[in-house]
């Protein structure tokens, strides 16, 4: 079990938690969701290494043992000709070798005492691995991962995404007392995504994840940690099911809230008619009650409701504001290949008109960035922009667009920015604080660092976006955001994505990456495949009825109709724990 209380930590220039109190309990799968920028990263951290972080508070670490560890970043190890079975089976078999090491010095040793206990220590993480059945575990891993037949491939065959499955597999096989994975969706394409799904969901262990993704917080996870402002709130139950409840408890507050307010304005008035009368009379029992009656006031101010995870300040992503005619061609692209050791491209073509959305999508190394990349350089002959295009880039290589030893403001100065409040004034609206901006934008998180890369798309001036996984990083908020400004954005977009509900939610047409070529294929044809492939109907049901609800609710807050409200609260309850 893993307990905190009263636990605070922040950096010279950014306190992040004050006095946080969680308790995550063995076998739990719980979720850490919260905005950009807020110090996820840093808590697993603490959590990880707690000797490396001078915090206050207590921290408890009951009988973890080891901790597991999956990065955002899945970086390729040496020995890529291991085959991915092989890959899985080494710490099976460096522990078998170091047993067998162990047992050859003990025959010539004097003194056994330190080789005993090393003996039994080696033994008891051989059981605690289940290393005897090791082989039949990386098959029952490999089958859940959808990857069972790469067990014999060399790991240089697999795409990102699979090196990345590959990866959790063998974090999953060691059984750690605890595996931490922070953002272990980031690239992840629908197929691979719905392979974690299944690996999280047989997983025995205890789980700490960050993840912005929706889909997985849809269909994954017993326990929510919610961070933000600070403060971290600890809720048991699904990510449904904790909107549901944020959603009642907004109610409440509001009815809360008004029903102050409206004492608030009683008493206030009141005051105002004391101190007309004050003016007119001399009467100290007047004045004694008008002092009475402001302190009251004073309390009741006091007592206002603000509540921490209810009202976020959330990011007004904007592009740049830009007026075409729709019939104009801005992208022709005709016969397009590419070719490394074999050809991954060939008679790629399609056409993209002023103001249309259109995503690429296709499984991980089909070449969807290489060919993103390659309208970019603009060096290919089959790629022809009309001349009136001003295109602007979005890398998932956060570095190729932001300079890391940069601070924030001369970021934005180097970019073409006067003055210091023009860039305050511009980077309040993506969530950055104006004494936060001399922090260096190798500092920041990753999903800071794209909101970056999306504030100076704003002032680009384009009217053609290539984007490369924009939503990657960003926290369920900045997403919705960014689903908003594509839409309400007057020019063109080409997008590669793998996030299912920014495809569906601000694309017009999609190019599905098959077979070395690009398909055609309508927003709705798109969507009612993958809903097909992986959405049961009872489930779709559900979440439309979720969503009507929800839309509901939040029109009955707008109007302040609070009966109407909480009915419908008790009703969303009821769907979302039938999904």
């Amino acid at each position: 079990m893993i307990k905190a209380e009263q636990l605070s930590y922040g950096f010279p220039q950014k306190d992040l938690y004050d006095k946080i109190s969680f308790t995550l309990e063995e076998g739990r799968h719980c979720a850490l969701i919260g905005s950009n920028g807020v110090g996820k990263t840093t808590l697993v951290d603490i959590i990880r290494t707690p000797e490396k972080f001078l915090f206050d508070g207590k921290l408890q670490m009951e009988q973890v043992g080891r901790i597991g560890y999956v990065s955002q970043f899945a970086r390729r190890e040496g020995a890529q000709e291991f085959t991915v079975f092989d890959c899985l089976a080494r710490d099976f078999l460096a522990l078998q070798e170091e047993i067998g090491k162990v047992c050859a010095e003990m025959e010539s040793a004097e003194d056994l005492d330190a080789l005993l206990e090393h003996y039994q220590t080696l033994l008891d993480e051989s059981e605690s691995m289940d290393a005897d059945n090791y082989e039949s575990n990386i098959h029952r891993q490999l089958h859940l991962a959808a990857l069972s037949e790469k067990a014999e491939l060399p790991v240089s065959a697999l795409s990102g995404g699979e090196y990345k499955l590959v990866q959790i597999i063998r974090q999953i096989l060691r059984r750690p007392g605890l595996l931490i994975m922070d953002e272990p969706d980031v690239f992840l394409d629908f197929e691979n995504l719905e392979s974690l799904r299944d690996l999280i969901n047989h997983y025995d262990g205890t789980l700490l994840v960050i993840t912005h993704n929706r889909y997985l917080l849809g269909h994954c996870f017993d326990q929510i940690w919610h961070l933000e402002n600070g403060d971290l709130q600890q809720f048991d139950g699904s990510f449904l099911q904790y909107n549901a409840a944020l959603l009642q408890r907004k109610v409440e507050l509001q009815e809360e809230a008004d029903k102050q307010q409206s004492e608030i304005d009683r008493v206030n008035e009141m005051v105002e008619r004391l101190r007309d009368e004050a003016t007119e009379v001399i009467d100290p029992l007047r004045g004694r009650t008008l002092k009475g009656k402001v302190s009251y006031l004073g309390r009741l101010m006091a007592k206002q409701i603000k509540p921490p995870f209810l009202n976020l300040h959330h990011p007004e992503i904007a592009f740049p504001a830009v007026e075409q005619e729709e019939e104009t061609v801005l992208l022709e692209v005709k016969d397009y290949e590419v070719s490394f050791e074999k050809r991954l491209l060939e008679k790629v073509n399609f056409t993209v008109h002023a103001g249309e959305k259109v995503a690429i999508v296709g499984p991980n190394g089909t070449g969807k960035t290489t060919l993103l990349r390659a309208l970019r350089e603009n060096r290919n002959s089959a790629i022809e922009f009309a001349p009136e295009a001003k295109v602007a880039f979005f890398s998932q290589l956060q570095e190729e667009v932001l300079c890391g030893d940069n601070s924030i403001l001369q970021e934005f100065l180097d970019l073409g920015f006067e003055t210091r409040e023009a860039v305050e004034e511009h980077l309040a609206r993506y969530c950055f604080e104006s004494d936060g901006l001399h922090r260096n934008v190798g500092q920041l998180s990753g999903g800071e660092k794209n909101l970056l890369q999306l504030a100076r798309l704003e002032v680009s001036g384009a009217n053609l976006l290539l984007l490369d996984e924009p939503s990657s990083h960003l926290d369920t908020y900045a997403q919705i955001a960014l689903e908003k400004a594509i839409r309400a954005y007057r020019g063109a977009v080409v997008m590669v994505s793998h996030d299912f509900y920014s495809i569906v939610n601000s694309a017009d047409s999609i190019l599905v990456m098959e077979d070395g070529s690009l398909r055609p294929m309508s927003g709705r044809a798109f969507r009612k495949r993958i809903y097909k492939n992986h959405f049961s109907k009872e489930y779709l049901e559900l979440d439309l009825r979720r969503q009507e609800l929800e839309s509901r609710i939040q029109k009955a807050l707008g109007e302040k109709d609070h009966e109407t409200a909480k009915a419908l609260c008790q009703e969303l309850e009821q769907v979302v724990n039938e999904m």
